[in-house]
């Protein structure tokens, strides 16, 4: 009788330890919560300013994308903890069979040596400069699944996507972000055009690193680039001016903001670019259209015209440009011939 009232007493003992000391489930799944997580560190970012990542205990890491976005990424074998935010989408590693429907991170996946982890692309194989991935189309083991604003739901599903990255084109066309994320893609939309410095755009190399569990490896490819930058800081300046543009198809002209990748391309290339206050334009796109009248008055005395052949096709001649707009004879540049033209490579090129 006595040896059992005190395995009941120790039982009784036990249970009011558990209450003290909040050893029961709910206690448990309250020291998981989420909003209970305190950040470790933070990702080390020298340009890029339209992403950043937090790192937690255990392997997790907090991706926020224009100060908007959040993904939490779940390590391998582990699972999302507990009181998250329905505002943060569930990125679960390993991460290797991504839909690419934003071309110009391809190069940087590419750099990572992390080509076999993009399985499906929005873009044609005749419509990519990048050798690797043209042949991997070829040996179809990347294959084309529609236009970013038109992809193979049927496919993305069969295929068993875990991740669509998109560029912010998509914001053109919601009901495709909303589908993917209806059938349970989730859906990551680079802001990498946003970024005031080319190296910002590249530095995205990182953001991927994290994500496909190649951090070094990112550093390593950011570091070798941002040394050829480094090496540009005593290049003095020839103030040359330079107007990249395109024309509209309703011939308007479209060019970029000032604090722009491309405007600061411009400038460590040793030139100044000619729209020094775009940035007040009220405008959510890195580009600023405007009329030919418009463009003449800032552009006509330009030493460099720069024909952006990345969004419109490209132009063979002087010629083709003039037959835009019969305006372009004026110009400083077109006189002179100081008229460039870029490849439609040249927004794949990321590195």
């Amino acid at each position: 009788m006595m040896r059992r009232l005190n395995e009941l007493l120790g039982f009784l003992l036990l249970g009011v330890c558990f209450l003290l000391t909040g050893c029961g489930s709910s206690a448990r799944q309250s020291a998981s919560d989420f909003s209970d997580w305190k950040p470790t560190g933070s990702m080390e970012l020298q340009y890029a300013d339209q992403f950043s990542v937090d790192y937690y205990d255990g392997g997790y890491a907090l991706i926020t994308v224009a100060k908007q976005d959040q993904y939490l990424l779940v390590p391998e074998g582990k699972q999302a903890p507990q009181g998250l935010s329905s505002k943060i989408t569930v990125l679960q590693q390993p991460l290797d069979n991504i839909y690419l429907a934003a071309s110009s991170a391809m190069d940087l996946f590419d750099g990572l040596d992390a080509l076999p982890a993009i399985t499906m692309t929005s873009t044609a194989e005749k419509d990519w400069s990048l050798p690797h991935v043209t042949q991997a189309m070829q040996q179809g083991r990347l294959q084309y699944v529609g236009k970013y604003n038109a992809p193979d739901y049927e496919t993305l599903l069969t295929k068993k996507c875990q991740l669509a990255i998109e560029s912010t084109m998509i914001t053109h066309n919601p009901e495709v972000k909303e589908q993917l994320e209806k059938v349970n893609i989730p859906v990551l939309v680079e802001h990498s055009s946003y970024e005031s410095h080319p190296m910002g755009r590249m530095e995205w190399i990182k953001l991927y690193g994290a994500m496909l569990d190649k951090e070094e490896e990112a550093y390593s490819f950011f570091d070798e680039q941002a040394k050829v930058i480094g090496d540009l800081k005593d290049f003095k300046n020839t103030e040359k001016t330079v107007a990249f543009f395109f024309v509209s198809t309703d011939g308007s002209i479209v060019v970029r903001r000032t604090k722009d990748y491309i405007p600061s391309m411009i400038e460590l290339a040793g030139g100044r670019y000619v729209f020094q206050d775009l940035d007040s334009v009220e405008t959510t796109s890195a580009s600023v259209s405007m009329s030919m009248e418009e463009f003449y008055a800032a552009a006509a005395d330009a030493d460099y015209l720069v024909y952006n052949a990345t969004i419109d096709n490209p132009i063979q001649s002087v010629d083709e440009l003039v037959a835009k707009n019969e305006l372009f004879e004026d110009f400083k540049a077109v006189q002179e011939g100081n008229v460039w033209c870029v490849g439609k490579y040249m927004y794949q090129a990321t590195d």
